[in-house]
């Protein structure tokens, strides 16, 4: 095995943190507008980055770009890791500062688009935190790698395949153009034309135009931050609540066979076996939802009702986590049923979180051979999503997946309740993080908050929240003695 191209490694590093720097001066300029008084927080934190990002560049802009499969995981988390570190400088810099531990949960909570918060006033940040805020959800949301290969095509094909198959979520990555860079820049013109849209349907009701800007790039991130402590019950709208529940159920489809659809051919995504199985499982939970609430007493009108759990369940198994109604001030059913949701998320390919449909439906489909190869063994069934075989090996590594977000699960929940939190809080709290969720259960929970876990569980929620967004082995395996030999 050759050696690690170190030098490129941090080469990208430099290139991203430029670019972080860029992304920056957007904030800057909101905060300029609104005179709220976080602009030189802004500004010095934009001076560092690309300072820091600048040098790095120069001082290795002459390395070979050459990516093999070992420098494509140090890349990403490389990249995620300090895109995180330095997308704190802001929240440690403003007037009235958080500390390093909460300034690094809420930047990868935002970057990850988990959404998970320690705030406990959001209302009482100034704009240019909040834009910024949910600023880095939307580019977190579809990716940095991602943007990286649309807008700056340096790397060969195979470099760039390698980058795009360890950021991109799920088991299928469906490309839409021979070369990976032109389907990083189709994937983000659907992107950016979507939240563009949304953006203009929420001004049109109760929404500010800043408000509006927030929301439109947290739902299409899937992330959840929102520019009010109260979420969406802020403003009690069923337009505001109907119009992001359709956009955040679009987010949590494949962007590629959104991108498909928005192009004419819709037989591809309504023939797609994944995205019939969220579909069927967002109404079936949506209906024992509704009809848990009528059963327990707990309905207004029907159409409420109705309402407020199709877009509470919606908003859970696509990850994004705004706050509709409190599933756990319902009961444990609700809760229960909210936390299996939040296992499995919605599609690989979106910019959703959890371990993804497309190994569920994988998953279901071999335990079901397993059941018929009991009575005859020697049959061989293979499995086969949208008409086409799975390979034995990917059905392991589905396997393996599950097996390791399990373990995970078990040891941050341990972690947790070693620091005092209650069993549900540690298991919901881990699986919400793990998932990229937001809400958890108990204190954590739809209208709770991050802020009473002490120091060591947020750092372990912040890796939990980083390795759940790059699917567990990105990370992990940087961890494993084999990945550091040369041979």
């Amino acid at each position: 095995m050759a050696k690690i191209n170190v030098r490129v490694i941090l080469k990208f590093i430099g290139m991203l943190l430029c670019m972080e720097a860029v992304f920056m001066l957007v904030p800057y300029f909101v905060a300029l507008f609104y005179g709220d008084g976080d602009a030189p927080a802004f500004l010095l934190s934009t001076l560092i980055t690309a300072f820091t990002g600048g040098l790095l560049f120069y001082l290795f802009r002459n390395a070979r770009n050459e990516v093999g499969k070992r420098e494509s995981y140090l890349i990403v988390t490389s990249i995620w890791f300090f895109f995180t570190v330095f997308g704190m400088l802001p929240f440690c810099l403003m007037s009235n500062p958080l500390s390093i531990t909460d300034a690094f949960f809420e930047s990868v909570s935002g970057l990850t688009t988990t959404g998970a918060s320690i705030l406990v006033n959001v209302e009482a940040m100034p704009h240019g935190i909040l834009f910024w805020r949910s600023f880095i959800q939307l580019i977190g949301g579809m990716g940095i790698i991602l943007l990286t290969i649309a807008i700056l095509p340096m790397l060969n094909h195979q470099g760039g395949l390698f980058l795009f198959n360890s950021e991109v979520t799920g088991i299928s990555h469906e490309k839409l153009k021979p070369k990976i860079g032109e389907t990083s820049k189709k994937l983000w013109y659907v992107y950016v034309s979507l939240t563009a849209i949304l953006c203009l349907l929420l001004c049109l009701g109760p929404m500010e135009p800043f408000d509006a800007v927030c929301h439109a790039f947290s739902t299409m991130a899937t992330g959840g931050f929102s520019t009010k402590q109260a979420s969406l019950n802020y403003w009690n709208s069923a337009y505001i609540d109907y119009v992001i529940t359709i956009f955040t159920f679009f987010a949590g489809i494949n962007f590629a066979l959104v991108y498909r659809a928005v192009t004419g051919d819709f037989k591809r995504l309504f023939s797609n076996e994944e995205t019939r199985w969220y579909t069927f499982i967002v109404i079936g939970a949506t209906l024992v939802v509704t009809a848990g609430l009528y059963a327990t007493g707990q309905n207004d009108s029907f159409e409420e009702t109705l309402r407020v759990s199709l877009a509470q369940v919606v908003t859970v198994i696509t990850s994004t986590g705004y706050t509709v109604g409190d599933y756990v001030a319902w009961g444990p059913f609700f809760t229960t049923v909210f936390l299996l949701l939040m296992f499995f998320g919605a599609c690989a390919g979106s910019t959703c979180g959890g371990a993804k449909i497309d190994r569920l439906v994988v998953l279901a489909k071999n335990t079901r051979n397993e059941f018929f190869r009991a009575i005859h063994p020697n049959a061989i069934l293979p499995v086969r999503v949208n008409g086409k075989a799975i390979s034995h090996e990917v059905v392991s590594k589905i396997l393996a997946f599950i097996l390791v977000y399990v373990m995970v699960l078990i040891a941050g929940s341990i972690i947790l309740t070693a620091l005092g939190l209650s069993i549900e809080e540690s298991f919901g709290s881990t699986l919400s993080c793990l998932s990229n969720i937001g809400p958890g259960a108990g204190a954590t929970g739809p209208v709770g908050s991050y802020a009473f876990i002490p120091d060591v569980g947020k750092w372990t929620l912040s890796f939990i929240m980083l390795i759940g967004r790059l699917e567990l082995f990105t990370v992990l395996i940087l961890f494993t003695s084999y990945f550091w030999k040369n041979s």
